[in-house]
């Protein structure tokens, strides 16, 4: 189990709007990615250093959106003004978690600009809903080599992530201690009682550390 990437969901101006911003602040174009069928929902991609990346997403007038929980909770997010949804952990067989959580994985799908389609199952969105402090989780179905990571300059790190929230509860919620999947990634707690979920994340990159 580790960090595989963190999930920005769009503001009022849109998906390439903030994409923009989002990579003017990190001195790094936010590009690529493109639509989740399955979800009603689209994105541009950042790949950073360590097998991570940032996703950037907004939810479509898409009749999936209303019933995939992953487009809810996009449009949840947007509809508070965008900012950060939650974070997101990779491992090598879901079957495990969905056995210990009750519930069932679904199947995520994305094409990509050479026509290969990107294919993963996904896990515990409606747990992020519920308790934004909450990760998911991501089994990839496809060869590593087209993993979201891929492709970036190498130039912009994920540094620290600071989560409103209780580590005991999110170990509860992995089936193991939360260290393990952050053991890359300076994490403070912060505001147990008060809004959970990620307050700001950040980055280090060649103009030095970028706190969004």
């Amino acid at each position: 189990m580790r960090l595989d990437h963190i999930v920005f969901a769009a503001g009022p101006d849109g998906l390439d709007a903030t994409a923009s911003r989002l990579g003017r602040l990190l001195g790094e174009e936010i590009a690529g990615g493109g639509i989740h069928p399955r979800f009603g929902t689209r994105n541009r991609i950042l790949p950073l250093t360590n097998h991570t990346y940032l996703e950037v997403v907004e939810v479509l007038d898409h009749p999936a959106s209303d019933k995939a929980p992953f487009g809810q909770a996009v449009r949840a997010r947007s509809e508070l003004g965008g900012g950060w949804m939650g974070w997101v952990v990779a491992v090598d067989d879901i079957t495990p978690h969905e056995q210990r959580l009750g519930r069932e994985a679904v199947n995520g799908n994305r094409k990509l600009s050479d026509g290969t389609e990107l294919l993963w199952k996904q896990l515990g969105v409606k747990g992020l809903q519920a308790d934004p402090q909450l990760p998911f989780f991501v089994e990839f179905i496809s060869d590593d080599s087209m993993h979201p990571s891929h492709g970036g300059s190498g130039a912009v790190s994920l540094e620290a992530l600071e989560i409103g929230g209780d580590p005991a509860r999110v170990s509860e919620w992995l089936g193991q201690s939360v260290e393990q999947p952050l053991e890359d990634v300076k994490v403070e707690w912060v505001a147990p009682n008060g809004a959970p979920g990620i307050n700001a994340a950040q980055f280090l990159t060649p103009s030095g550390l970028v706190r969004i």
